[in-house]
């Protein structure tokens, strides 16, 4: 029996979880508003930090078990990549000037946020002191967190006569993850008790995210939901949203005209669930970012989607990734993209488009959407064929700042063809990812003399191609005065296809590694 070994992780695996944890420092969020956001230069630094000490911590760990497969060293790494990264979001940025301090502490004043500390069920008793700003007479909090805290029956009946007193002031409310481990029925219980005493506030902004909803969930937070007529912001992520529930979510909610923010991400939504939650898109004509990945939503969901968006004029980001669409759903999200004249950010990986939805696509986002930044398709079986549409549609994009075509099969055609296209008018490039391409020497190369002349370019992906050891040699030179804007190379096979035994296991050990690093979520794990 083959030993799967998930430690220690690839040169690649670590930057991808730099790169994410970047991601998520300089993503808006609940936190940002009452911490500050980060810079990118600022929040790349300190997830170098981070994922270097968090490296080390989950290293030793490993070597105190060596003879185990190394899960528990890649939990210890996620923990504490996690942990960290809470610190520094809850440090904020670093304050350069009394008038973003005075902001900060503004931000202070309006929101409570029990979320810091560690993930633990929280009793009567505390309830009463931690919530006890609430009472205050006067005071005005206008953003509730209560994420990361278990509630149960004792401590919600605190809670909601509090809220219940104050709700005509609250415009944000961040519920996610905030039953975790109760039993089924304590958890509805809890939920249909925070729903009644926060009937008829108006918010803007509202997160129920992480709490494992189904319909039951749904429905138990119905009294809330239906009397919301003011929401701008929406987040339905990791809840389990079924078609049953997704049904319930669009029957509930009675307004999304100021809807500007939907995400949907990681639920069992499938092809109905998809239908149901199209209606709600239809109706939200002020949709700018709409987040629908990893959702299991098939061709019939897709094209559904696709149909509803064509009423979302003002979308600036779309991320439908990680659905087995196909080519005909995506051919049909061609004809809703023209509409897009805002868009900025597009994640369309892992959605099986092939050559024929992906052209489709390209052709039309080579006409629309001029102020495009984020271009992803990575993973959808684009052969050099679909290159040359794309290679069209990213010359026209100068204003684009990352590219992400990975895990397709472009070969050496299509990545000169993309190189080619990266030419001048692309000073604000600073990611291309070409990735697990079947690239060899001259594509390679190429794509090296396009990006290394690019002012502020940060890096180049070309990891897990044919490129042989003289071909590895010439883009190294090219990189030779700045080695950090080059990613690894140690996965690269200069043989080509000629896989053993051995580099299928690594590479079936590295695929687990990384599904258990993907989804790193902001998690406040014991201090």
């Amino acid at each position: 029996m083959l030993s799967v070994k998930l430690w220690p992780p690839s040169h690649s695996t670590r930057l991808m979880l730099v790169e994410r944890m970047t991601k998520n420092l300089t993503t808006p969020s609940i936190f940002s508003r009452k911490y500050g956001l980060l810079s990118t230069e600022e929040a790349e630094k300190d997830a170098k930090k981070i994922e270097e000490s968090a490296f080390a911590v989950a290293d030793q760990h490993y070597k105190k078990e060596p003879d185990g497969d190394g899960s528990s060293a890649v939990q210890v790494y996620a923990k504490e990549s996690s942990r960290l990264m809470l610190e520094v979001i809850k440090r904020g940025p670093t304050v350069k000037d009394e008038e973003v301090a005075d902001k900060i502490n503004v931000l202070h004043e309006n929101i409570l946020d029990i979320s810091g500390g560690r993930r633990a069920f929280i009793d009567a008793e505390e309830a009463e002191d931690i919530l006890k700003p609430l009472r205050e007479p006067g005071n005005s909090y206008t953003k509730i967190c209560f994420s990361n805290r278990s509630f149960g029956m004792d401590a919600a009946n605190v809670a909601a006569p509090i809220l219940s007193s104050i709700k005509q002031q609250l415009t944000e409310v961040d519920l996610s993850d905030f039953v975790a481990g109760r039993p089924e029925s304590e958890a509805l219980e809890v939920m249909s008790l925070f729903s009644s005493a926060l009937e008829g506030c108006q918010l803007r902004y509202l997160n129920l995210s992480n709490n494992a909803l189904g319909e039951k969930g749904v429905r138990a937070f119905g009294a809330l939901l239906k009397s919301q007529n003011s929401l701008e912001e929406l987040y339905l992520m990791n809840d389990g949203i079924s078609e049953e529930a997704a049904r319930a979510v669009s029957e509930l909610i009675p307004s999304t005209e100021k809807l500007k923010v939907l995400q949907f991400h990681n639920n069992m939504t499938g092809d109905e669930g998809a239908i149901a939650i199209s209606e709600i898109v239809k109706r939200s004509h002020a949709l700018e970012d709409f987040r629908c990945s990893s959702t299991r939503v098939g061709t019939d969901g897709g094209v559904a989607l696709a149909e509803a968006l064509k009423m979302c004029t003002h979308l600036k980001k779309l991320d439908l990734r990680d659905n087995m669409f196909g080519v005909e759903a995506g051919v049909a999200l061609s004809k809703a993209l023209s509409l897009f004249a805002d868009l900025t950010e597009i994640y369309l990986s892992y959605l099986n488009l092939e050559d024929e939805g992906a052209e489709a696509l390209a052709n039309v986002l080579k006409e629309s959407a001029p102020s495009l930044e984020v271009l992803e398709m990575a993973g959808n079986d684009i052969t050099a064929k679909g290159a040359a549409s794309l290679a069209a549609c990213i010359a026209s994009k100068q204003f684009l700042t990352k590219i992400n075509l990975s895990e397709n099969e472009l070969k050496d055609e299509g990545a000169i063809l993309i190189g080619k296209a990266l030419g001048e008018g692309h000073g604000r490039l600073n990611e291309v990812d070409m990735s697990t391409n079947a690239i060899r020497r001259a594509g390679a190369r190429l794509l090296a003399q396009a990006v290394v002349k690019i002012p502020g370019f940060k890096l180049l992906n070309i990891n897990g191609n044919f490129i042989s050891d003289e071909g590895i040699d010439e883009v190294k030179e090219f990189f030779k005065s700045s080695p950090d804007m080059l990613g690894p190379l140690d996965e690269n096979e200069p043989e080509g296809e000629d896989f053993d035994e051995e580099d299928e296991e690594n590479a079936e050990d590295e695929s687990e590694l990384n599904s258990k690093l993907k989804d790193l979520k902001i998690e406040q794990g014991e201090e």
